[in-house]
């Protein structure tokens, strides 16, 4: 079941490649994104030190929690194999590919999982190409039902 899809990512970013990753959350967290309190828009993925990190994605503070210390866009691990973290970094480093994450969703088990991709950025020209495409399609489907 998804919570959140990132759908800007699609529209800025040729997605070459995804990934499944769990995500290391603290506290109150995991409810708050169990109740789509989350945004992720403008965020990011690196990789630091052998793990991989998404930043600017913002989670809001669980409203019944007394502490509500934890910063709500702080960076955040993910928990990837070691040998998908050396891949995706040798390609972001020889190929300047980014890392985004595209959607946060329930496993079939109930564990929080986050999808991110390898993607390359698409130039003005490459938007204006993939939005002329769709609306071609679009075209042909009301055509189909009529």
């Amino acid at each position: 079941m998804d919570i959140a899809v990132n759908r800007k990512a699609y529209h800025h970013y040729e997605i070459l490649e995804k990934y499944e990753a769990g995500i290391a959350l603290e506290g109150m967290e995991v409810k708050s994104i169990r109740g789509h309190q989350l945004d992720f828009k403008d965020s990011y993925a690196i990789i630091k030190d052998g793990e991989v990190w998404v930043i600017n994605m913002y989670v809001k503070p669980y409203a019944f929690d007394g502490r509500q210390e934890i910063d709500p866009s702080r960076s955040r691990k993910l928990l990837l194999k070691h040998q998908e973290i050396h891949r995706l970094s040798v390609k972001v480093q020889q190929r300047g590919l980014t890392l985004i994450p595209l959607r946060v969703y329930l496993s079939p088990r109930h564990l929080i999982k986050i999808e991110i991709g390898l993607g390359k950025a698409k130039k003005l020209y490459d938007k204006k190409e993939t939005k002329k495409q769709k609306d071609l399609d679009r075209e042909m489907e009301r055509e189909i039902k009529l």
